[in-house]
């Protein structure tokens, strides 16, 4: 069976549940060494066990992506250990509130920009040297259509992905003339917690799972994609 990651480095954040977690597993299954990231210690090991009955391996790094010095510091681990990075998923994210504009709160605002787009920013700043390291760098961020929709209520979430899109698309145009491609993936409607938090009132059972999403993953951060600044959209 041909791996189109064998022998790469990946780093997955979000990696402990949903699409994160699916990606992490479907990455080691295609020869990565997986960096799984998340704030949950105990879902991290068993997303460890997942990729080990996998034949895969992991570097689990329990981590908060508000912890910026800690994402500085990530950076220098990963050079130190392997020298560069191959893949970087920017999966995590939060929700925040679903409220209008005016009854979100300050403390959720900061929220909504420090997960979904400092942290990002803080990962490129630490990660970029080593993806342009690797011979064919991969970057990908999970957006939302809601970065586009402008729905009533989720102006918090919508706002935040919206920066993340433009962050990334910048990144890709300042990648465009190296060896690093980074591309934006919508996964649309998945049946992860993040969408049950959204949409108390779906059936889960009409949704696509995470997995599902993975092998479009695996696809756009793999060294054949040659895809650079575009918005990849998962149709299940």
């Amino acid at each position: 069976m041909t791996k189109p990651l064998e022998n790469k480095i990946a780093l997955v954040t979000g990696a402990s549940r949903g699409i994160g977690r699916a990606a992490a597993i479907a990455l080691a299954r295609a020869g990565a060494h997986i960096i799984a990231v998340a704030r949950n210690v105990g879902a991290l090991e068993e997303v460890d066990d997942e990729i080990k009955k996998a034949g895969g391996v992991a570097t689990l790094v329990p981590l908060n992506l508000r912890d910026f010095d800690a994402l500085d510091r990530l950076g220098r681990s990963v050079f130190e250990r392997w020298g560069k990075l191959d893949a970087f998923l920017g999966n995590a994210g939060s929700l925040g509130v679903l409220t209008p504009l005016a009854h979100l709160e300050p403390k959720v605002f900061q929220e909504l920009i420090e997960v979904n787009v400092t942290a990002n920013w803080r990962l490129i700043r630490s990660l970029d040297p080593l993806l342009r390291l690797s011979d064919a760098g991969r970057a990908l961020f999970v957006s939302s259509g809601a970065a586009r929709k402008h729905t009533a209520f989720w102006g918090g979430y919508g706002m935040a992905k919206a920066a993340l899109e433009a962050l990334a698309l910048t990144y890709a145009a300042e990648c465009a003339a190296t060896n690093v491609k980074v591309n934006l993936l919508s996964p649309g409607a998945v049946r992860t917690a993040m969408r049950a938090r959204a949409m108390p009132g779906e059936d889960p059972e009409t949704l696509p799972k995470p997995d599902a999403v993975a092998p479009l993953i695996v696809e756009l951060l793999s060294p054949s994609n040659t895809k650079n600044g575009e918005l990849v959209t998962f149709k299940a």
